[in-house]
């Protein structure tokens, strides 16, 4: 399994001089923890409108006119054709279908904006910069300069003004806006009802809407099909790129290794397992725990990558912990069998349509 997300080298977030903030750890150190009620943050996020700083993440900026049908031929996703405003999930993955970067994007009709987990923009970078040739783009690591914050809630509203790209999520709106403004930017999200939220409340709610993230759920043998990435970050019947031809086999030939799984975990011992804790049955190990939280309604609960073939109603233990499973990705996944992903109804975050 791979180490945690690196920490990362960003300075600090202005919003950490909020009243209440306590720092965040590994690999979300430099933005909050919480600012001082982890389960008020997670209602505002879930029931009215709250902002989360993810500062510390990466940003790319793509520019030139070549530069959708580039991150086409390179990525999982088709995206040759994509609208201005359009957002989509993307992946890189290595020569043998094993993901290497997990990529949000929007194409603002003049340049692709994208972000990535904290300290991954260098390496991305220089895969892009590899990968140029003579086509008509320019690639630019511009986390120093732009930040991302995460609007969630049904009462979030509109991007705020000189948001320089947004994009819909699952959970909710992503904006990146000027690093230098970010305490501004806030601020006036403040005035408009926005509550100040903090890293363990956004990952709470992540977790409960069964969405991995990539690092923690995953490790450097995962591949798309294992944690349901098949469905939102994958187009099957687009040309070649990097590690299709795994995809493609287990698409339509067999099945993956592992699948990802959602645990209720008891509660009784008030204790959460860690990043990387084992899964076991009560004979032997099948997997790992990728994220864990304390959610405002469900209790603790976590996300794991575990052995496909492990039964669904088998109780588990991880990291000690009691746990029952909710399935994510079924056990039947791939052999082009059509799976739709358990995932709750009524995402955070999103307005009814």
């Amino acid at each position: 399994m791979n180490s945690p997300l690196p920490v990362s080298p960003l300075p600090v977030s202005p919003l950490l001089e909020a009243r209440g903030a306590v720092a965040a750890e590994g690999p979300d150190a430099g933005v909050a923890a919480h600012y001082g009620d982890p389960y008020g943050e997670q209602r505002a996020l879930a029931l009215s409108a709250g902002l989360v700083d993810r500062s510390h993440r990466g940003v790319i900026r793509i520019t030139g006119q070549d530069r959708l049908s580039w991150l086409h031929s390179l990525t999982t996703q088709s995206l040759e054709g994509l609208a201005p405003g359009a957002a989509a999930e993307a992946l890189i993955l290595s020569p043998t279908g094993h993901v290497e970067h997990h990529l949000t994007l929007v194409d603002d009709g003049t340049a692709v904006w994208l972000h990535v987990e904290p300290g991954a923009a260098p390496a991305l970078l220089e895969f892009l910069e590899s990968m140029r040739f003579m086509l008509r783009v320019e690639a630019a690591d511009v986390t120093g300069q732009y930040a991302v914050l995460t609007l969630m809630g049904p009462d979030s509203g509109d991007p705020p003004d000189g948001t320089a790209a947004a994009m819909r999520s699952p959970l909710g709106m992503d904006v990146i806006v000027d690093r230098g403004r970010l305490a501004a930017v806030a601020a006036g999200l403040g005035e408009r009802g926005a509550a100040l939220a903090g890293m363990q409340a956004y990952e709470a709610l992540r977790i409960a809407a069964r969405r991995p993230r990539f690092g923690l759920d995953t490790d450097h043998r995962t591949i798309p099909h294992e944690v349901g990435w098949i469905e939102t970050a994958v187009h099957l019947n687009k040309g070649c790129y990097r590690g299709q031809e795994t995809v493609a086999r287990v698409h339509n030939l067999g099945h993956p290794p592992r699948r990802l799984t959602f645990l209720h975990l008891d509660g009784s011992d008030d204790l959460l397992p860690s990043h990387g804790d084992p899964v076991a049955t009560a004979d032997a190990t099948v997997g790992f725990v990728g994220s864990a939280a304390r959610h405002y309604e469900l209790g603790p609960i976590a996300l794991a990558l575990i052995k496909r073939t492990v039964p669904v109603d088998l109780p588990l233990t991880a990291g000690g912990v009691p746990a029952t499973q909710e399935v994510v990705v079924s056990p039947d996944a791939g052999a082009n069998v059509k799976i739709t992903l358990a995932r709750p109804r009524g995402l955070v975050g999103r307005r009814p349509e």
